[in-house]
């Protein structure tokens, strides 16, 4: 066996384990740029038909991925598992089946034709992203290597969302703008980079299993088969994950920050077309500044964690103050009817899209430290069930969102298709995008200050959790570790490995030798 002072994370593997957020951040913005146009436009499907399918499979998906990560938690008690890994397997069997996404940009093939292969999408991006985002916490237990791997995917994902815009347009400069050939063109090629890149990390990453020392202790849960008791016990797990302190946190400060720049995005073109009376020229411009900037800006966030030990909470609470002074200057510029350089305009873009970088990383950041917190207390490595929780609670906050500001605008009375709108539709559009946003990011920055994870805390914790599983006796802890273990966990040191937190969570923990 490989010890796990030996396997160390450069920005090579970073890069290879951070490629597969092609698919993950360059897919789904291909579809939710052109999919719904390439439906209603040369596949025969109504505007309502689409729709439908967008509906269908965003509940589809918010139930698979719970499901997957179940999966891959337990994978591990089979054949299969033991032998390509619980987590990487599923990596190696996704690369072919990458194709599939090809199959949704061909025409005339029918309602059900399309609803099958999209539904295909949200099955195989569940079975590859759910496992996939559990292997920082995996490959290493160090913070500087996991802060690298959280942010090489961050930027792979937003090359991923850049490439979704622009590739289409290139290839409609030879194929034609009116062509649909033009996007069956565009899902091939990205369907070879998809396959290329999921095969990449799945040669590039490893799992905790493959650098586990000969003797070490491993936890064993007893639970009964049947498919009646694996429902019940994923339930219980997605509950228990709330259990944890800092996840509670986490999932405050990742919902209600990522939320907010849903909104944000979702009505700013409003913003600019009938509160600045310009055209969607202009926002294309100004939110291809805030994506270019975006890459920049996570590599500096990744510095500031790693190399200048900022703590993720003072970090986002520097990202949230940056994205507070764009809002007050786009509430003062339509207060104040004030015509702004666009020399100015472009450099707060790009602080937007700096700071927009630093909320969407340390979060995902912050994600890979969660298992750790997590097994303090329950003696297990549940990193799929708290992917599966991410993604499950996103989705859902994501379609609320976007359903109220569809009501906020309707009651205010926004007139569909005119080129101007009433005051009290404008006042809505200000109302959602300054205020509303600055509400949501308020909880977010608010909620930084109890969230104690750093790296100095992150460390006394794996320490800890190695002490343990070496037979360390829990009176030897000093005062120190105890406190940092009931801030990270919520619960008093007593209660945790083995005690009363660790039974009412997942019921009664062995210890056995590992094989």
């Amino acid at each position: 066996m490989v010890k796990p002072t030996e396997r160390r994370v450069g920005y090579g593997v970073a890069i290879g384990y951070g490629v597969t957020d092609l698919f993950g951040g360059g897919a789904f913005a291909i579809i939710g740029t052109w999919l719904l146009f390439f439906y209603t436009s040369y596949c025969g499907l109504t505007v309502l038909e689409a729709g439908s399918i967008f509906a269908i499979a965003r509940v589809i998906d918010a139930i698979l991925s719970p499901i997957m990560g179940y999966i891959t938690d337990n994978f591990g008690n089979t054949w299969l598992g033991r032998k390509f890994g619980r987590r990487r397997f599923f990596l190696m069997l996704s690369c072919p089946l990458m194709f599939l996404y090809a199959l949704l940009w061909l025409t005339d093939m029918g309602y059900w034709y399309y609803l099958g292969t999209y539904l295909s999408i949200e099955l195989l991006s569940a079975m590859v992203l759910v496992p996939w985002e559990t292997l920082a916490a995996e490959m290493t237990n160090r913070y500087e290597e996991r802060s690298r791997l959280s942010g090489m995917r961050m930027i792979c994902s937003q090359l991923g969302g850049f490439l979704a815009v622009s590739v289409p347009g290139v290839i409609m400069q030879f194929t034609g703008k009116d062509n649909p050939f033009t996007y069956t063109l565009t899902g091939l090629i990205f369907s070879c980079v998809f396959c290329i890149a999921v095969f990449i990390t799945w040669r590039c990453t490893w799992e905790a299993k493959d650098i586990e020392e000969e003797g070490a202790f491993k936890a064993e849960v007893q639970r009964g088969s049947g498919i009646l008791n694996h429902l019940n016990y994923l339930v219980q797990d997605l509950l228990s994950s709330f259990r944890i302190r800092a996840f509670r946190l986490h999932i405050i400060i990742y919902i209600f920050s990522f939320t907010a720049m849903d909104v944000f995005g979702a009505v700013f073109t409003y913003y600019v077309v009938y509160c600045l009376s310009q055209d969607a020229v202009a926002v294309s411009g100004w939110l291809s500044i805030a994506a270019f900037a975006s890459v920049p800006g996570t590599y500096g966030f990744m510095l500031l964690l790693n190399k200048c030990h900022v703590t993720p909470s003072a970090a986002l609470r520097l990202a949230y103050g940056s994205i507070f002074s764009v809002l007050i200057f786009l509430f003062a510029v339509y207060y104040t009817d004030t015509e702004v350089p666009g020399l100015l305009f472009s450099a707060v873009f790009i602080l937007l899209g700096a700071a927009r970088a630093g909320l969407y990383y340390i979060p995902w950041n912050i994600y890979s430290f969660i298992p750790d917190i997590d097994e303090m207390v329950t003696q297990q490595r549940r990193e799929g069930i708290f992917a599966g929780v991410m993604v499950l609670t996103r989705k859902s906050t994501v379609a609320i969102a976007i359903m109220i500001i569809g009501l906020v605008l309707e009651q205010a009375g926004f007139v569909k298709g005119s080129g101007t709108q009433p005051d009290g539709a404008l006042q809505a559009i200000i109302g959602l995008m300054i205020f509303a946003t600055a509400a949501l990011l308020a909880v977010s920055f608010y909620t930084t200050y109890p969230f104690k994870l750093t790296r100095d805390t992150h460390q006394l914790l794996i320490k800890e959790i190695a002490r343990r599983k070496l037979g360390g006796d829990y009176r030897d802890c000093d005062e120190k570790t105890r406190v940092v273990i009931r801030q990270l966990t919520g619960y008093e040191y007593d209660e945790v490995w083995g005690g009363k937190a660790t039974r009412r969570i997942v019921g009664t923990v062995t210890l056995s030798n590992a094989k």
